[in-house]
């Protein structure tokens, strides 16, 4: 009897609609897992508190460098969610909404392709032709008000200036010039025109709109006012010891204008796109009760704890990273660029708040928050329990100021 061979169909190759589904995350240190290394502070020894070792930012094919050097891409970050999904961190600490070309190369959310890299909306184009991209999580903006640069010069006037004689940098005239109406208002266009370019992306790669959703990202205070700072602002304890050098008046101008400015913005951005289906996802009060130099957590050492794997850790100890000086010195471990980002444990929290997100996939807005405060516990996946509350209506009412 003869036989007839009948070759099988190809499977089809992933792509719009088609295989396991992916999470990308774009934008800039506070999503790309920037001090992700580190779940807590210690500063009698760092491995107290080393949770990802020196391969914590390696996240070239083989894991043994970085793809672009200095975007800190940390094992830690959101983007990788599981829930049945697949994770991609195009994010890069430093990054602005355009790339910064040169010796340290920035990709922006933009179509740039140049010798030293490509800007994320390209390399989001790229990845989501050959993967099904069903949310694409975008944190942008706080570089292009000059973030770190902000900070350097709130420190820098805490370091140089006594408690009789505060020399503040809230109104120092570098720092005022980033939150003028005219730079709010071109911070703004140009978080939009970032967000029109993921759509863009999306739409070269083959995407109709409805094939995905756009999740926006607030920023989340990183320090509390200054009457919830744990240490006196007399003498150097607060900045050599907690790694927190900022008078009280600059940590309450930071949450009452700084943080709702830059928050403004970025919901702005996203009401002035119209792109349909956006969720956002309010992270302003995600680590309250867990933030830098808060009253209730503390140093390893000053609150009794062996290191990050002891019982009770992400309860007790701080969410965002200690902001560098002197201790960044010789072949310290520690990198400037990672002061004053959520570490390892904010970096999980912000995780658990994108799943939530998420939502087996079907996204939802929400603002995010500690399950329970004073008694932080972790998942079955090792993260902190956070609750997905509704939106919170203070936060989004920015977007129209």
């Amino acid at each position: 009897m003869a036989t007839t061979a009948v070759a099988a169909p190809p499977a089809a190759a992933d792509g719009p609609g088609v295989g396991d589904p992916w999470v990308v995350t774009l934008g800039d240190s506070y999503i790309s897992g920037e001090a992700g290394r580190w779940a807590g502070s210690s500063n009698d020894d760092y491995r107290r508190a080393d949770a990802l070792g020196p391969g914590a930012y390696h996240d070239n094919a083989d894991g043994t460098g970085e793809t672009i050097p200095g975007c800190h891409r940390a094992s830690s970050a959101e983007a990788y969610i599981g829930a049945g999904t697949q994770g991609l961190n195009l994010a890069c600490s430093g990054a602005r909404t355009a790339t910064s070309t040169g010796s340290d190369f920035k990709p922006g959310i933009d179509f740039y392709d140049g010798a030293e890299g490509q800007g994320q909306a390209l390399a989001l184009q790229e990845a989501a032709a050959t993967r099904n991209v069903r949310m694409v999580v975008v944190s942008i903006g706080g570089n292009d008000f000059g973030f770190a640069s902000i900070v350097q010069q709130c420190v820098v006037n805490f370091l140089t200036s006594p408690s009789w004689w505060k020399n503040f940098c809230h109104d120092d005239d570098s720092v005022e010039a980033h939150f003028t109406a005219a730079n709010v208002a071109a911070v703004r266009a140009d978080v939009a025109e970032s967000l029109r370019n993921v759509a863009t992306a999306m739409r070269n790669a083959g995407y109709a709109d409805d094939q995905w959703t756009l999740v926006v990202q607030t920023y989340p205070s990183p320090l509390p006012d200054g009457s919830g700072i744990r240490y006196s602002q007399s003498g150097y304890s607060r900045q050599f010891t907690g790694g927190c050098g900022i008078w009280n008046a600059d940590a309450d101008w930071a949450n009452s204008t700084a943080l709702p400015i830059i928050n403004g913005a970025l919901l702005g951005a996203a009401a002035d796109v119209s792109l349909p289906g956006v969720r956002t996802l309010d992270m302003t009060h995600a680590f309250d009760g867990q933030r830098l130099c808060e009253e209730e957590v503390g140093l390893y050492e000053e609150v009794g704890l062996a290191n990050w794997q002891s019982p009770g850790a992400v309860d007790r100890t701080e969410w965002v990273n200690q902001i560098r000086t002197i201790s960044t010195i010789g072949d310290s471990p520690y990198e400037v660029q990672e002061s004053l980002h959520p570490n390892y444990w904010g970096q999980l929290a912000q995780r658990n708040c994108l799943r939530q997100v998420w939502n087996d996939g079907n996204p939802v807005s929400g603002s995010c928050g500690v399950a329970s405060l004073g008694a932080a516990t972790l998942t079955a996946t090792g993260e902190p329990r956070m609750t997905l509350g509704p939106l919170d209506q203070e936060v989004m009412s920015l977007a129209g100021k």
